[in-house]
């Protein structure tokens, strides 16, 4: 139960922060990311925030033997670059700069009874979906 409310908590947190930041208005975001044009660096805060934060809090945590609510800390076992993981990146990329949403601020923006954010998050759905019933619930195992 307690790691149900942690994530739920942390969840609202984020929408929270997302919403503050302005991370779920596609105009800001488009403004961000179009460098050549009328550059908005004002994300680029946000993430450096978001970064120092991780950064800091990172280094506590994984002294701990385990997370509070788990058994174990479940990292990333690959840590090579390879084609698939900059291939999803520019995927992500290409996304993001068409509509001007990731994934958090989309699912937070339906909240607001957003349609155009509801059909990217069902197209980002059936895109998971579809990437299970090619590649099966394997875990890549590292080389």
């Amino acid at each position: 139960m307690g790691k149900y409310l942690s994530a739920l908590l942390c969840g609202i947190v984020f929408s929270f922060g997302l919403v503050l930041s302005q991370m779920v208005n596609p105009a800001k975001v488009l403004g961000f990311l179009d460098v050549a044009g009328d550059w908005d660096p004002s994300l680029a805060f946000v993430m450096g925030g978001a970064l120092i934060t991780l950064g800091l809090s990172q280094r506590f945590i994984l002294r701990r033997s385990s997370p509070i609510f788990e058994q174990k800390f479940h990292l990333p076992t690959l840590t090579r670059i390879d084609a698939r993981l900059l291939i999803g990146a520019a995927v992500f990329g290409i996304g993001w700069g068409l509509v001007g949403l990731c994934p958090g601020p989309a699912i937070t923006v339906i909240g607001y009874g957003n349609l155009n954010a509801l059909l990217f998050s069902t197209a980002m759905a059936v895109g998971m979906v579809l990437f299970r019933l090619l590649h099966g619930r394997k875990q890549d195992k590292p080389e």
